[in-house]
């Protein structure tokens, strides 16, 4: 490993890079405690607990060409896409996981430029530094609402981007199209990810009718149960498609995702409605946790709840509901946070007993 370090095979920008970081996975943590992870309440990822749709295992079993490459056009996805989005296939890109943005970052930033995030919601730190990009960041208020009069004077003569996730990560607000619209006017590309943009029902597609510096990303994750196929895809001005495809690779996107996000969209009511039985769950999740005087969940938009520890400790509260079979994420960046996925009525209810077990009913708060 040294000899690859010293003798800079590898870059050295990329070795000044921290390790990957991962928690741990719930079957690996769970096994701790005496359990199974299917006994597990997972609480922790912004997963789909219903699943996909059942026409995606069907579509796939049925289908017998794996042994041929894909599209390297998606023709016929970007088509459906079309259908589903409402804006024109010419204008519709589809990669997997992060690839879009970083995709957008070679073509857009040079070495020395900038651009800026909003965190929570940034890009992995190997988009920006392994590109010579600067990113900086302008977090989000406490409330998890954007600060755009800083975002806007954060931007100088090197900012070639901003990047902000609507909503975010952990839910909270999405972006307004009056703040939008201020930010389009000072000519930087403006890249929303929409990841969560069903849960929101609203979006600053429209937009992109009248500016040119606008892209909107969005995934197929979380509401349609495909997190595991890591699929995603983004509005863009038509020459940025043409120019994106010389640098995206000929084959980004498996046909096993091709056919999952053909069946979604063939199935599409089944999704939505599973996807309208998670936004009422997050607001029975959002007035129970109220009750509870040591926290203080804030309104999301989103897949999950982002809860303040006012009294006690986040990280021994994490600790304890995962002795009782339940998993919440801990955020290092906001120590006394918990981010709470959205999950079915059981889970809630599994969350709550456990939650119950750990503080004295004086702890409770009446409605």
């Amino acid at each position: 490993m040294d000899t690859i370090i010293n003798n800079q095979i590898v870059r050295p920008e990329l070795a000044a890079l921290d390790d990957f970081a991962s928690p741990a996975p719930v079957e690996l943590s769970a096994s701790r405690y005496g359990f199974v992870a299917a006994q597990a309440v997972r609480l922790d990822a912004n997963e789909n607990p219903y699943g996909c749709s059942l026409r995606v295992p069907d579509a796939l079993a049925a289908f017998d060409g794996y042994n041929r490459q894909p599209d390297p056009l998606q023709r016929e996805l970007r088509t459906l896409l079309e259908r589903y989005s409402g804006y024109s296939r010419e204008r519709i890109l589809v990669g997997s996981g992060d690839e879009l943005l970083g995709l957008l970052i070679d073509a857009v930033c040079a070495p020395g430029d900038a651009l800026i995030v909003c965190p929570p919601g940034e890009p992995a730190a190997h988009l920006t530094a392994l590109a010579g990009v600067e990113a900086i960041s302008v977090p989000h208020s406490e409330r998890l609402a954007v600060d755009v009069d800083r975002v806007l004077a954060t931007i100088g003569p090197q900012t070639r981007m901003i990047v902000i996730a609507s909503p975010g990560d952990f839910g909270g607000a999405t972006l307004d199209p009056a703040s939008a619209a201020l930010l389009l006017h000072r000519g930087v590309l403006l890249v929303v990810d929409e990841t969560w943009c069903e849960y929101a029902g609203q979006s600053l597609a429209p937009l992109t009718a009248e500016f040119s510096n606008l892209v909107v990303l969005r995934s197929f994750g979380a509401w349609a149960g495909l997190s595991g196929l890591a699929v995603g895809y983004g509005i863009f001005p038509r020459e940025m498609v043409r120019q994106l495809l010389k640098l995206r690779p000929g084959h980004n996107l498996s046909l096993a995702a091709t056919i999952a996000v053909a069946a979604t969209l063939d199935g599409l009511a089944e999704a939505l409605h599973n996807l309208k039985r998670m936004r009422l769950e997050r607001g029975r999740l959002y007035r129970r946790l109220r009750k509870f005087n040591f926290l203080q969940p804030y309104p999301s938009q989103g897949p999950a709840l982002l809860c303040k520890v006012t009294r006690g400790d986040a990280w021994r509260l994490k600790l304890a509901l995962e002795r009782r079979g339940v998993f919440v994420r801990y955020l290092p960046d906001r120590p006394d946070h918990l981010c709470i996925s959205v999950g079915k009525p059981e889970d809630t209810d599994a969350l709550l007993r456990a939650l119950l077990t750990l503080v004295p009913p004086a702890d409770l708060l009446e409605e």
